[in-house]
């Protein structure tokens, strides 16, 4: 039961104990809420009897007070048992996907955007924090209760009990029906949401392009659709909840209605007392009220469902393991008839073979869409091979735990990402028990210090969001100085330099060959000047090595590498006209 609960509901295993527990409660305290229709019952048939002796007046009085003392334990009781437990599950619930997206292969980020994680974590989590202190709990609580009562019921009059319940099972089949139909509103409903999600993200970091192209009138004309589609589908969706909650509750009603004209009708004939009759009328009185309360809570347990599976989807995807030593010799890369697709379908990789030696720099170059990138990325295992084998001195990459395999590697990535903090903290990220010495000696070598020095602050500056404060060429120079904190014995450069103007780059390149010392080093470039001193060249082109070697190897048989150093030497002769 737990493991069901646990699938079912995205929880933990003491979040599924803990809403077992939850339901528990709610049951005793809608139990709880009967005591008092009992000793009613109780005293109005002293009064019928000729009034209340004073030999009972403290069983009541103490009646009264043992009463409210079991219903103020029970609430407290299903108060802890759902609240607090619910908050606390929703604080695992959260730190449990944010693991399992870091475990997750970045394959699967391809086929997310931001919004729609972020909304996962945060949006779906508060909607199920809700769900696990309101609705679940009092739902369950609701019928376990009720069912227990209905039993009870049928002691005193069969006939009277089937009076008053046979409108439970029509009501909750009318919600129960409706289940299918929600789950289609709900899918709608949040499609639009994130659509909306989507379109406004996108209009916050697309702004600057959005004013150069004077399209911001345009484009807000379509954000405002996707809006007032947000507020469509939200109106109906409420209106399909309503128009189900509110004819199962009509159907509810009817219940006092049929008790009321049954008991009548059984009363005249003399078949039942007046006492077993008003009995009846206070229990049906106190009962139909939590059930009205329990229909909405299972529409809204149906709702969950989409919430439910957008975090199992998280959950249940795949993740990357392997062992947590490493066990190369050396630190040689090697591909070995490697193919790689993409979830899409679309086949990057065909059959890849080359080996990148320690203590050598091999550069990887090819028209683009050849599979540069995503041959760096599979030498990471930020993606598992699809067919053959990658190997770090002997080792298989897809055997140990990526965070382990990274260890191995200082990477600069073409698209830097910075956080919103100083300049030493950024790049203390390359090594976090990295000393400031030690920072400020990384930040040299890659030519930091030119721009850093004339900062208001200096190392101490905050950069803003992802850098904002900084030159494309002065954050990708951070980018670098985290490798070279790092001191990794393989080194992954995808396009490094492809910011930086000529000076800088010239720097970089010999702080890079200082760095690279009996270190393997794979690069990735568009600009043939950037490999031109690269001990080998492996040439992609569709998914396949097209060419291998040194460059002089290469310029020589005249092929895709030449026609690519002729094309750029002609580029460069370009002028205005």
């Amino acid at each position: 039961m737990i493991r069901r609960l646990q699938k079912r509901y995205a929880l933990s295993e003491q979040g599924a104990k803990d809403l077992i527990k939850g339901c528990f409660a709610c049951v005793l305290q809608n139990i709880s809420f009967m005591f008092p229709v009992g000793l009613l019952y109780c005293m109005v048939s002293d009064l019928m009897n000729g009034g209340v002796p004073e030999s009972r007046l403290p069983f009541y009085i103490v009646g009264c007070i043992l009463c409210v003392g079991l219903i103020l334990l029970t609430t407290y009781f299903q108060y802890n048992a759902t609240y607090f437990a619910t908050y606390t599950e929703s604080g695992v619930r959260r730190i449990t996907l944010a693991e399992r997206l870091r475990k997750i292969p970045l394959s699967f980020f391809g086929k997310k955007d931001l919004a729609d994680l972020t909304s996962t974590i945060m949006a779906d989590c508060t909607f199920l924090e809700q769900s696990f202190s309101h609705f679940i709990p009092e739902l369950a609580g609701s019928i376990i209760s009720t069912v227990l009562i209905a039993v009870s019921l049928f002691f005193y009059d069969w006939r009277m009990a089937l009076a008053a319940l046979w409108v439970m099972p029509v009501a909750f089949a009318i919600v129960g029906f409706s289940a299918k139909v929600q789950e289609g509103f709900n899918q709608k409903s949040m499609d639009a949401k994130m659509a909306c999600a989507d379109g406004i993200q996108e209009c916050i970091e697309t702004v600057q392009d959005l004013k150069a192209n004077n399209a911001e009138k345009e484009y807000l004309k379509g954000l405002e659709k996707k809006i007032r589609a947000v507020e469509h589908r939200s109106i109906l969706n409420e209106f399909g909840l309503a128009a189900f909650v509110v004819s199962a509750s009509l159907v509810l009603k009817l219940g006092i209605a049929t008790v009321a004209l049954a008991g009548s009708v059984l009363l005249m004939q003399g078949s039942l007392d007046i006492l077993t009759f008003f009995l009846f009328l206070l229990v049906v009185s106190r009962l139909y009220d939590p059930l009205q309360g329990a229909l909405q809570n299972l529409a809204a347990v149906i709702s969950t469902r989409t919430n439910i599976a957008r975090m199992n989807e998280i959950l249940d995807h795949p993740i990357q393991q392997g062992k947590n030593s490493l066990s190369n010799k050396g630190y040689d890369i090697t591909f070995d008839h490697v193919g790689f697709a993409y979830n899409t379908g679309e086949t990057v990789l065909k059959d890849v073979s080359f080996t990148a030696k320690q203590g050598e720099v091999t550069a990887l170059v090819g028209p683009s869409g050849g599979g540069k990138t995503t041959v760096s990325r599979l030498a990471a295992r930020f993606w598992d091979v699809s067919r053959g084998k990658i190997t770090v001195g002997g080792m298989d990459v897809s055997k140990v735990d990526p965070e382990t395999l990274l260890s191995l590697y200082s990477i600069v990535f073409q698209d830097v990402t910075l956080f919103d903090n100083t300049i030493l903290e950024n790049i203390r990220i390359g090594n976090k028990d990295a000393t400031d010495e030690e920072v400020l000696a990384a930040a040299r070598l890659a030519n930091v210090d030119e721009f850093a020095e004339k900062l208001p602050d200096k190392w101490n500056t905050n950069i803003g969001e992802n850098g904002c404060e900084l030159s494309g060429g002065e954050r990708q120079r951070i980018s670098i100085a985290r490798a070279f904190l790092k001191n990794a014995p393989i080194i992954l450069l995808d396009e490094a330099t492809a910011s930086l103007d000529v000076e800088n780059e010239t720097l970089i390149q010999t702080a890079l060959s200082r760095l690279i010392k009996d270190k393997t080093v794979l690069v990735i470039a568009h600009r043939m000047r950037t490999v031109a001193g690269a001990d080998k060249i492996v040439v992609l082109s569709d998914g396949m090595v097209a060419e291998e070697g040194d460059p002089d190897t290469l310029l020589r048989q005249d092929g895709i590498y030449t026609r690519m150093v002729k094309l750029q030497t002609e580029s460069q002769n370009w002028t205005l006209a």
